[in-house]
């Protein structure tokens, strides 16, 4: 029961430090079912009825497979030819999926039937860009507009288009007559410039990429944009000042140390689109991120699929569909877009580490594994892969290997500038603790609390680590209190509580502290196996091993079923009193005195 409660105290905090990933998650298409699959395989398709497909496309949908939703309404679209909600089904998945090219056959059939749907529009405008068919580009995004949003994709899309046809003035003129809310002129100020930068008006360029720089320094495009312009028509001085105050904001972004590193090397930077399709795909990849950022994950699906369509290897497009993925909880899907990241772009590091995070939490933990260890031997002193490498060992229970790995981030931390990080001394503690060398991971915990000496967590640990073993009762007792006190609404950290008051024997206290606990974390077994044993200890022999029973069904580890199922059938031993409870029953209340 100790190991269960220390490793999922562990994750909690890893999760809460954005360091680990969530729990293994399955995804399936038809080409690649899983064994517990629910959808029929691209053989069953050609045999499947139009509701089959339907109802296993709606059944998709739910799940947020929009690869599988599509082959289904396809599926079931090609039984049922003349069905428009088929069609329009379709074409939203496919859409949705990435697949373009299926998007815009079904969008020429939907507008042959409705010449007013703006999506369809916008589909069939982005391939006219794409195909260079600038004059019926702009006429199918025109009528693609709807609300601000759609607006003013469709209006940076047009001067684009009108770039592509030979245009420039009209490009600019049309960009700068939109109106709307205050966050159009940064976007605005941004394409215009690198219209008229990249059409050889580099001074009218330049002015509208500052305007935007002092609208907002910390855009990491409109930096980058500036940046390189300064460097080919100002000075390399410049640029590097523009690059070192975004750095300030934000530390070691892969984009800016490979601008600063170019610059350096004497090299002067070409512009950040270089055509008009690059330059519409970098209006659908801006405005596709920031709905991402603001929870608009359906649009933003679609404008980063359509940007991809345009600049396939588009890297900031990727990790954002990728991580767009990891947010409606979908990492088979985000595994497919980490791998289109090109070798050599500056952000495949990122890519390479999101990647191995995402097949860890789909069970592939040895390709992980593989993975991280290949990104930290190119570079040693590369803390985030080490930290990703240390909590994919660590979830997957290899804890010599884990403090190992930790004790390498702390090794480059000592010899580094940085502050000390108390995570890493907390982490390799467990993994040590975990490894059943206790006294060096109870240092390592004390070092975390000389770090950080009220972090929650940490007092969690080490407090019932040393209750459990009897170790420095009042002392620890304290700690869990602090804990709690920060974390009075953290279940988890509410049962170590409890269960201190159980392992020092007052159970009446425990049984009150495990309810809060079971009130906050209803569906954890351990939590509702903790209360059971509370509950015998005070005689409340049904309602224990109604817990129990309660704790066997919400699956808990391995190794502690056959102990939870010994426990409803048998109850628990009279001489089960743990030593720590008469060693300090005379106590009052387990505070010491």
């Amino acid at each position: 029961m100790l190991s269960t409660r220390f490793n999922r105290l562990a994750m909690a905090v890893a999760a809460a430090a954005l360091l680990v990933p969530s729990g293994p998650l399955a995804a399936q298409t038809p080409d690649h079912p899983t064994e517990t699959s629910p959808f029929p395989s691209a053989k069953d398709l050609r045999t499947m009825t139009t509701s089959g497909s339907y109802l296993a496309a709606r059944h998709a949908s739910v799940e947020r497979d929009a690869r599988s939703a599509a082959t289904f309404y396809r599926s079931a679209l090609r039984t049922d030819p003349k069905n428009n909600e088929l069609l329009d089904r379709a074409f939203i998945s496919s859409l949705a999926e990435g697949n373009i090219a299926a998007a815009v056959k079904l969008a020429d059939r939907i507008l042959a039937i409705d010449k007013s749907n703006r999506v369809a529009r916008l589909v069939v405008g982005v391939d006219n860009l794409k195909q260079k068919k600038y004059a019926a580009a702009r006429k199918n995004i025109k009528l693609s507009i709807r609300g601000p949003i759609t607006d003013l994709v469709a209006t940076l899309l047009s001067g684009w288009a009108d770039y592509g046809a030979g245009d420039t003035r009209q490009a600019v003129a049309l960009i700068d007559a939109l109106t709307g809310p205050e966050w159009y002129p940064i976007f605005k100020d941004l394409h215009s410039g690198m219209l008229l930068d990249l059409a050889g008006r580099k001074e009218e360029g330049g002015a509208r990429l500052e305007r935007a720089y002092k609208l907002d320094d910390s855009a990491l495009r409109v930096a980058d944009a500036y940046a390189r312009w300064l460097s080919r028509n100002k000075d390399a001085a410049a640029a590097l000042n523009v690059y070192g105050s975004f750095d300030k904001k934000l530390a070691r972004h892969p984009l800016i140390q490979e601008g600063i590193k170019e610059l350096k090397a004497g090299k002067k930077l070409p512009q950040l689109v270089n055509s008009p399709q690059t330059g519409a795909a970098e209006a659908l990849y801006g405005i596709g991120a920031s709905l991402t950022r603001r929870g608009g994950e359906d649009l933003a699906l679609v404008y980063l699929q359509l940007a991809l369509y345009l600049s396939p290897d588009h890297p900031m497009a990727l990790l954002s569909l990728a991580d767009l993925y990891e947010s409606v909880k979908k990492p088979e899907m985000a595994i497919g877009v980490y791998e289109r990241v090109p070798a050599g772009s500056p952000l495949r590091r990122n890519a390479q580490i999101q990647l191995a995070t995402n097949l860890d939490a789909v069970d592939r933990s040895d390709e992980a594994i593989k993975i991280l260890k290949g990104v930290t031997e190119q570079d040693p002193s590369d803390l985030e892969a080490i930290m990703a490498l240390g909590n994919v060992e660590r979830g997957r229970k290899k804890f010599a290997d884990c403090a190992k790995t930790y004790g390498k981030g702390i090794d480059v931390v000592a010899e580094s500038k940085d502050k000390p990080n108390w995570v890493y001394y907390y982490f390799r503690g467990i993994c040590l603790e975990r490894s059943k060398n206790w006294d060096k991971a109870e240092v390592d915990m004390k070092k975390a609390l000389e770090i950080q000496p009220e972090q929650p967590h940490v007092l969690n640990y080490l407090g019932y680590s040393w209750i459990d073993r009897g170790l420095n009762l009042d002392e620890a007792m304290k700690m869990i209190r602090r804990a709690v006190d920060q974390r009075p609404d953290d279940g988890y950290i509410v049962d170590s509580l409890g269960w201190a008051y159980y392992r020092i024997g007052n159970y009446e206290e425990a049984v009150k502290t495990l309810e809060r606990a079971i009130n906050l974390k209803p569906e954890d077994p351990t939590v509702n196996d903790h209360l059971g044993d509370a509950y015998w200890r005070v005689g409340r022999t049904l309602e224990a091993k109604f817990q129990w029973a309660h704790a066997r069904d919400l699956k808990p580890e391995p190794e502690e079923l056959p102990k939870i199922e010994a426990k409803i059938e048998n109850g628990l031993p009279a001489d089960d009193t743990p030593s720590a409870a008469s060693a300090d029953k005379k106590k009052d209340d387990g505070k010491g005195g």
